[in-house]
């Protein structure tokens, strides 16, 4: 849907957002049982291998997750948003080529169907435009995907 550089300096420090949303025929409490399962993303988050929970909190703010993905790579996330039915927002502190990365998945309610955005914030320091770019690229392509396989197993589902 989106991706924008918000701001750079001859510094190498750059600011993006990228977004992606969908459609999904599919209730508001469905759409949530699987977003706000904090720690299952296997089935739908592209290329995830496994996630493990960190924390002692499930599903709510201040939960944590290390999230492993097909090529080895790990992400280690934290919820700083909850709203039952509503948004889920989390930042990554380590794992990305990032120096800050905050994103919400954001459910709206449309008849029968819900409408989910995914949307983040990302800065980066030290960083080049090209680089960036791509990355920001790169994360737009891993939102439709991973959104689009979410809609395909909540629309079997119904």
């Amino acid at each position: 849907m989106s991706k924008t550089i918000l701001s750079h300096n001859k510094n190498g420090s750059f600011s993006g957002m990228v977004s992606q949303s969908v459609t999904i025929n599919a209730s508001v409490s469905s759409l949530w049982k699987e977003i706000g399962n904090f720690i299952e993303l296997s089935s739908w988050v592209l290329d995830v291998k496994k996630t493990e929970l960190l924390s002692k909190i499930k599903n709510d703010i201040g939960a944590a997750r290390k999230i492993t993905f097909a090529d080895g790579s790990t992400v280690i996330e934290y919820a700083v948003g909850w709203k039952e039915r509503g948004h889920l927002s989390y930042i990554a502190t380590s794992g990305l080529p990032l120096d800050g990365y905050h994103a919400t998945l954001s459910i709206t309610p449309k008849g029968k169907s819900c409408g989910l955005m995914w949307s983040s914030f990302l800065i980066s320091q030290d960083s080049d435009k090209k680089k960036f770019e791509e990355f920001l690229a790169f994360m737009e392509l891993f939102y439709a995907k991973s959104l689009e396989t979410l809609k395909e197993n909540l629309e079997k589902a119904t």
